[in-house]
């Protein structure tokens, strides 16, 4: 697999990751069993990177991939931290990650974690010189090798590569969010920031597999969080309304080259972005991590395609969510 520079933590990781957040909660009933399997034939396929969360099952995503790090300590894992607590810029402190630093620490199983973000806090905190101060005390302690942020909005993105230490940002982009590539991804790159692509298939949207009488688990987030009822809607469809999504994959769809599948489409027009570190799909058997691999081996897209995705984009997403994230 083709492997980029993850930013400022100076790691080379395969450009197709892993994201975890599914091996945890939110996307329906996942048994261990299962998810192990997802993370060994992630690391089988050639993946390098593995991004978690503290809040992902309350721990269970971080112990689930602590198992398989213990097995394959050469791999690059990324956890986030923050969310389990109220969303306040003041418990943004020192004390505060430490403690939860060392929660996620043992969940893991070591004793330094590669890559640890600030997972969506509020807006003020990323202003707060302090609160940078404290990530530089937790590097200095030992206790992680780098720290980035996981954002919702550009501004956000902005505000944060524009500090000297932040090695990473990680933020929602896809084919139905092109706002970062104005001045986030352009941005990060001339500052040697990494880009991380978070819900890089809209929820699945671009997966191509769903239609207008799709349903979704009571303890799916694409069920309960539509309207954002639990959590940034961004998260959930990109923020997308569901039929309008549905559209939309129904345009691309023709593009998709004989042989790949529109999930794979999807992830290769992320993969073109110039600034793109690595994209992190989920996935929850292994037949899925193997397509969301084989889109690195797809050839680039024409110029053509990279147009139809953005005249897609203007004509029916563009309104929607555009000036919001």
């Amino acid at each position: 697999m083709e492997k980029r520079t993850l930013g400022r933590t100076g790691r080379s990781v395969g450009v197709v990751g892993l994201g975890a957040w599914q091996l945890g909660a939110d996307w329906g009933d996942v048994e261990e069993s299962d998810a192990l399997a997802v993370l060994h034939s992630a690391v089988e396929g050639g993946v390098t990177f593995i991004d978690t969360a503290d809040v992902y099952g309350d721990g269970r995503s971080e112990r689930l991939v602590g198992k398989v790090l213990k097995e394959h300590p050469e791999l690059t894992v990324a956890s986030k931290m923050g969310r389990r607590v109220e969303q306040k810029p003041e418990n943004y402190n020192l004390d505060a990650f430490r403690a939860w630093n060392d929660r996620s620490r043992e969940n893991l199983g070591v004793d330094t974690i590669d890559l640890v973000q600030l997972h969506c806090p509020p807006t003020a905190v990323y202003s707060t010189d302090a609160v940078f101060d404290a990530l530089d005390t937790l590097v200095q302690e030992g206790r992680i090798s780098a720290y980035g942020v996981s954002v919702e909005t550009c501004e956000e993105a902005l505000t944060a590569i524009a500090r000297p230490n932040v090695a990473s940002v990680q933020i929602i982009l896809n084919a139905f969010r092109l706002k970062p590539l104005d001045q986030v991804l352009p941005a990060a790159e001339q500052a040697g920031v990494g880009i991380i692509a978070r819900v890089p298939l809209a929820s699945g949207l671009l997966s191509g597999k769903y239609d207008e009488n799709t349903t979704f688990g009571a303890d799916d987030h694409r069920n309960y969080n539509r309207k954002g009822e639990a959590f940034d809607v961004g998260e959930t469809f990109s923020g997308v309304d569901f039929a309008t999504g549905l559209e939309a994959v129904k345009r691309l769809i023709p593009l998709v080259p004989e042989g790949a599948t529109m999930a794979q489409f999807a992830l290769r027009w992320i993969l073109d972005q110039p600034g793109v570190s690595v994209v992190i799909p989920g996935a929850r058997n292994p037949e899925q991590v193997a397509g969301n691999i084989g889109a690195a081996t797809l050839a680039p897209l024409s110029t053509g395609e990279l147009k139809v995705v953005q005249t897609v984009y203007d004509e029916l997403i563009r309104p929607q969510i555009h000036a919001r994230w």
